[in-house]
């Protein structure tokens, strides 16, 4: 019987998208490469814990979840979470950042300094500029400003950073275009705290980074594992936890969040896929510009 693996999640890393397993095991992801895995036949997905924690019950979660924690695990985590603003004495400094997903979707955020552009990587930001930097406080103060003043939301679904992600435009003056107007009206606002030192924009894009120059539109993304099944593929670009593979019926998005809390085992099928799929009305990728 072939050994089961648990993938713990996808971490950016110098070397690019990384999957993470149980146990410190590390499968770097370069373009070119063929991922293939099967779900292993029989078996249940189960919560991943929480803050490096194994869930106490090994509760069972659903397939189509991408948090893959049971209810109270979910609280946990949530609960010692920046985002849920209930950390208030972090002595760490942070950065306010823009970030762009594709035309019409940018949102405000804030990472610690140490973390670099991790964060950003990790959402799939095709380009983004740095705004201010500070005490967690005022950045969280800086934030909601943006939120309130400029209506930018601190959130946008991945549904929406994969349906405009096909419209990207050609150059990368073009995508850097909305960052920067909105830079320039929210470094003019008044409000900000004193302790927040605004940053000039610089933009950094990540098209070369996730390799979505010259890919194929997709025409469908895996809605969830399930025991027995299997999915095998080239990987043709990575952006945020998104594995675009080639397949085929052609490219295919997976969301890797959808593989933790199941047992991986590895798979001889080529290029395929025998999970449940959600095929897209229109293929991805249809434009005039850059795809």
């Amino acid at each position: 019987m072939a050994q089961a693996w648990k993938c713990t999640g996808l971490r950016w890393s110098a070397d690019g998208p990384v999957l993470v397993w149980d146990g410190g095991r590390r499968s770097v992801l370069t373009r070119g490469k063929r991922v293939a895995f099967g779900v292993a036949d029989g078996g249940v997905r189960t919560c991943g814990g929480a803050r490096g924690n194994a869930c106490p019950v090994r509760a069972a979660v659903p397939a189509r979840s991408t948090g893959a924690r049971c209810e109270e695990c979910a609280r946990l985590d949530r609960a010692h979470s920046v985002a849920a603003d209930t950390i208030a004495d972090d002595p760490r400094p942070y950065r306010v950042y823009l970030a762009w997903f594709g035309p019409g979707l940018v949102k405000v955020g804030i990472t610690a300094e140490e973390r670099g552009s991790a964060r950003l990587l990790e959402q799939g930001a095709v380009c983004f500029s740095w705004l201010g930097l500070g005490p967690l406080m005022a950045a969280r103060r800086t934030e909601e400003l943006l939120r309130a003043a400029l209506r930018v939301p601190d959130r946008i679904p991945y549904a929406e950073k994969r349906a405009v992600r096909s419209r990207l435009p050609a150059s990368a003056v073009e995508r850097a275009a909305e960052v920067e107007a909105l830079h320039g009206r929210a470094v003019a606002l008044g409000g900000w705290p004193e302790s927040l030192e605004r940053q000039p924009c610089r933009v950094v894009d990540h098209v070369g980074v996730f390799g979505l120059e010259g890919v194929p539109g997709a025409v469908a993304e895996v809605a969830e594992l399930a025991g027995g099944g299997w999915v095998s593929g080239e990987l043709i670009a990575a952006a945020g936890p998104d594995l675009h593979l080639g397949t085929a019926r052609g490219v295919v998005v997976l969301d890797t969040r959808l593989m933790t809390g199941w047992e991986i085992v590895p798979t001889g099928e080529e290029h395929g896929l025998t999970v449940p799929v959600r095929e897209f009305k229109e293929a991805a990728g249809v434009q005039d510009g850059l795809f």
